[in-house]
């Protein structure tokens, strides 16, 4: 299941506390405080790996706790840290604050690390506290106590090309056909409900990755139907594929429409370079005779006009 929302709540490791000690040893009388420090508490830390596509595996484990650090010994033997929690994410991660909502992390590169609750730095032993007017000290430090909150986690995709159009524009056929993805196809109004990714080889040796993007209706920049949920998933693509059916009664009004609402939702999106394509051209016969020159012509069922699409999205891309 794709899941690109979820909620976080964080522990990260109280420090261990130093120890009360004395040295005791054969033939060394009054050998002083010899309390080790207590170790520190291990810190939550968000990771990012590229063999994770969505936040699913987070969802369903919605507390993490680091581990604490150890406390301190004789003969100033420090304690053990505590183990680093570390949360995989994928590519593509906003990590937020759930108090002020401002973004905390933007992560985008493998193995890219963000320490969001520290652990608590560990108590010092009796060692420390010796002095010529205390020789005998009998106190210690307790460890600090970790840093904890909740935190809300957006996956934004990654990819090279976005398929932008109303629910039903031919978007997840065409991904199906171009790419090796498999998303869900059918002549009703929403099938795609999660984005799907798909990767597209030209040329010998080189490809892009394809996003299809659940359908925008009018209204979605102000949040309605899947709303804010498709948009936030294009702010990454750098090339916009916007795909319209050829039956539309008013391929101009709707490209509109379309615009629109990215514009109300954030207008640097529209910064993009962009493809404009009619789908579905084998449902008609007569579109030769039609004023497209604003349009590429396609069909993802009969392929015409296949090469050329992704002809002009690599040449941005390159």
């Amino acid at each position: 299941m794709f899941v690109d929302e979820t909620a976080v709540e964080l522990w990260a490791g109280d420090g261990g506390s130093g120890a009360v000690s004395f040295r005791r040893e054969k033939f060394v009388p009054k050998g002083g405080p010899d309390g080790g420090d207590g170790g520190s508490g291990g810190n939550c830390v968000f990771k990012v790996s590229s063999n994770i596509r969505t936040l699913a595996d987070i969802r369903y484990r919605t507390i993490y706790k680091a581990g604490k650090g150890g406390s301190g010994g004789r003969n100033n033997r420090h304690g053990k840290n505590g183990e680093n929690c570390i949360i995989s994410v994928p590519p593509g991660t906003v990590i937020k604050s759930e108090k002020s909502d401002n973004v905390l992390a933007d992560m985008i590169s493998d193995d890219e690390e963000y320490i969001a609750c520290r652990g608590g730095i560990g108590g010092k032993g009796n060692s420390h506290f010796k002095s010529s007017l205390n020789q005998a000290p009998r106190k210690s430090q307790p460890g600090k106590k970790g840093e904890k909150g909740v935190f809300n986690i957006e996956l934004k995709l990654l990819a090279d090309a976005g398929l932008v159009g109303l629910p039903n524009s031919g978007k997840s056929t065409l991904l199906s056909v171009l790419s090796n993805a498999n998303p869900k196809i059918g002549d009703y109004p929403f099938t795609t409900l999660n984005p799907n990714l798909g990767i597209v080889k030209y040329g010998e040796y080189t490809s892009f990755v394809m996003a299809d993007i659940p359908g925008i209706i009018e209204g979605a920049g102000s949040g309605k139907g899947l709303g804010h949920q498709f948009l936030r998933h294009i702010e990454r693509t750098r090339v916009l594929v916007f795909l319209i059916d050829i039956n539309d009664e008013n391929p101009g009004e709707t490209l509109k429409t379309i615009t629109n609402e990215i514009y109300s939702y954030n207008l640097d999106i529209l910064k993009k370079p962009r493809v404009i394509a009619l789908t579905k051209c084998d449902t008609v016969s007569n579109y030769e005779n039609q004023e497209l020159s604003d349009f590429q012509v396609i069909s993802s069922v009969s392929r015409k006009g296949l090469k050329t699409l992704v002809n002009s999205i690599t040449k941005y891309l390159k």
